[in-house]
């Protein structure tokens, strides 16, 4: 193993960091790798930066963002993502730090943009008695009215049909496509089209957001009330992919699905066949895995040996009970249904779950509440204030503690290597999965998988194109293994986030499938910052903790700004399906409510502390058939 702490300005370099600078939007890019020597046989490679984005934005033309007090539009979302100030629904002006790169406005298709016809004389809505709610000055009415839409929708549905209005979900959805093509600068930002399908059945989350590719987009989005069944959606995908409308379905919540996102069997309960797989495996290359509702990657109950799984979890259904149903952690967790694929793979010959990972905010504040020092909550009127949010902690303790808690998070982001600042390029992107999640900070990644990677390869000023030219990159499948190969080599760099926190170390998870169609998982940590070494066990020690938890301040002295590894699987067996990805953990930091607890000036409630991280997409392995 080869592992590396190194502040050198090559590591900074090769990873192309494309970051954005300041409150102007204007691009910061590194630059370029040193080309190789004109002796060299290495083709270029492609000329990839890296992008950050949210694809995930609801406005008040979602259902749920109108009912806690938000009146900002599309046009407001993507002045805020280009480093705008914009006016929260709680009243008061915010902004992002560092501009993003690209965007998706992604409303809810049910009942889109309807709930702003409570307060339009001119509606027939507005003659409802729930409209009086709705133009409450006190945030809970409102929203018991939206909980009172819910259930008569999970009833007779009456209530739902009159909110179905199709000239109002029309005009808003042009207003979605109009704000995106106004806003869309190519090679400044880019804007993706999108929206959000919202099936929650018995509580049950199976939400997908759904990204086109151009400014070619149906006219009008495929929602829950046109069908529940994702099996529905896709085939609604491909039928617009047949006219020349290209798209995908991102899920996300899966930790809130009950097990139900990455099951073993259909909608209807059949169990998944080859061609299943494959119509799943086209139309959703992406999960997004960590967003304001926790992440998705793992679960202490299905990775007891990971000591990292209990970060920022989800445990509850979606439900707005003060007590939520828990949601079963088997089928809700990306890494367990990594492992699932493998299984399903070799029963069916296609692997459905062969994903990339990513993440967004899923703001219903039309901004992306991401930064921990910066976080505005989620809801508006509901937690749009320090003490509204810790309020909202205390009164939820119960539910922590019998752990179904329902705390928010200040995440994600979506990270790709693209071509150009395009569109286009970020959705082919996504598609070919060379993109990574982040919980919120800018840290740069690159990683590769080859078979005959020089254990120096992150050494070198050429990294990037002998790691394109001999491997394949994050989201990629490996090749055969050429003659006299031993095991896969996985070439990895990061870099912190420029104003952000050091590196604590880099692990590579891996999974992989035995002969008797038993999962497995690994995890390996192949880089960290100096001053410790792994114990006789092979635990490595606690990076330390800087935190001043009375300050909300930490400090930069411990840690490493880059690290970078070539590492060899140590137990690689060539007749074994498997897959590997990288996690990238920082220092620990002061979390958004220890922020907001400094503010209000009350003790900082637990946990106090958090350990930012970044994910890669994974690289697989098959066996070639016998």
């Amino acid at each position: 193993m080869h592992r590396h702490a190194s502040c050198a300005l090559m590591l900074a370099s090769v990873l192309l960091l494309a970051a954005c600078g300041g409150k102007d939007g204007d691009q910061v890019v590194a630059p370029a790798a040193t080309p190789a020597p004109a002796v060299s046989s290495t083709p270029a490679a492609p000329p990839r930066v890296l992008l950050f984005g949210d694809l995930h934005i609801h406005t008040s033309l979602s259902a749920d963002a109108f009912s806690t007090g938000v009146r900002a539009l599309p046009d407001e979302a993507y002045r805020y993502a280009k480093g705008e100030e914009i006016q929260h629904g709680a009243g008061y002006p915010t902004r992002l730090k560092r501009a993003l790169d690209f965007a998706a406005v992604t409303e809810h298709a049910e009942y889109l943009g309807s709930m702003r016809e409570f307060l339009n004389p001119q509606s027939e809505l507005s003659k409802l008695p729930l409209a009086t709610l709705f133009a409450s000055s006190d945030p809970a009415d409102a929203f018991k009215a939206l909980m009172a839409i819910a259930a008569d929708a999970s009833e007779d549905g009456k209530l739902e049909k009159m909110l179905d209005l199709p000239e109002v979900g029309s005009a808003a959805w042009k207003q979605v496509i109009d704000a995106a093509e106004r806003h869309n600068e190519p090679g400044r930002f880019s804007t993706l089209i999108g929206y959000e399908w919202t099936s929650t059945p018995d509580e049950i989350n199976l939400h997908r957001n759904v990204i086109f590719r151009t400014s070619a987009v149906p006219p009008l989005p495929f929602s829950r009330l046109d069908s529940e069944k994702p099996e529905d959606l896709w085939a609604f995908l491909d039928a617009q992919r047949a006219k020349g409308i290209e798209g995908m379905a991102i899920p996300h919540n899966s930790n809130a699905s009950d097990g139900r996102m990455f099951a073993r069997t259909t909608s209807d309960g059949a169990p998944v066949d080859a061609a299943w797989a494959r119509t799943r495996l086209l139309n959703e290359p992406v999960v997004e895995m960590v967003q304001i509702k926790g992440q998705s990657e793992a679960h202490p109950l299905l990775s007891a040996e990971d000591e990292f799984a209990d970060f920022e979890l989800w445990n509850a259904r979606m439900s707005g009970k003060a007590m939520p149903p828990p949601s079963q952690p088997a089928g809700s967790y990306v890494r367990d249904a990594l492992k699932t694929g493998l299984a399903i793979g070799a029963e069916t010959g296609v692997n459905p779950y062969r994903f990339a990972m990513i993440g967004s905010s899923d703001s219903h504040n039309a901004s992306s509440p991401v930064e921990e020092d910066n976080y505005h909550g989620k809801l508006a009127r509901l937690d749009g204030t320090p003490k509204q949010r810790l309020e909202r902690l205390a009164k939820n303790a119960a539910a922590v503690a019998a752990g179904v808690g329902t705390a928010y998070s200040a995440a994600g982001l979506a990270a790709v290597w693209a071509e150009e600042n395009r569109r286009e390029s970020i959705y082919d992107a996504l598609r070919r999965r060379e993109t990574y999640a982040t919980s919120g900070p800018r840290i740069a990644l690159r990683v590769f998988a080859g078979w005959e990677f020089a254990p120096s390869l992150t050494e070198e000023t050429d990294f990037v194109d002998r790691g394109y030219a001999g491997g394949v990159p994050m989201g990629g499948d490996l090749p055969a293994a050429p003659t006299g190969a031993k095991a896969p080599r996985i070439a990895i760099a990061a870099s912190r986030d420029p104003q952000g926190a050091n590196l604590d170390r880099v692990q590579v998870v891996k999974g992989w499938l035995d002969a008797e169609g038993n999962t497995h998982e690994s995890i390996h940590d192949v880089a960290w910052s100096p001053g410790r070494e792994p114990d006789a066990a092979g635990k490595l020690p606690p990076v330390g903790n800087t935190v001043d938890v009375a300050k909300a301040s930490y400090g930069n002295d411990i840690g490493a700004a880059e690290l970078h590894a070539v590492w060899e699987d140590p137990d690689f067996d060539r007749a074994q399906a498997a897959f590997w990805y990288v996690r990238v953990l920082e220092i620990p930091t002061p979390r958004w409510s220890t922020y907001d607890a400094k503010t209000v000036g009350v003790p900082a409630p637990a946990p106090a502390t958090i350990q930012e991280r970044a994910w890669s997409s994974p690289i697989w392995y098959q066996p070639s058939a016998p």
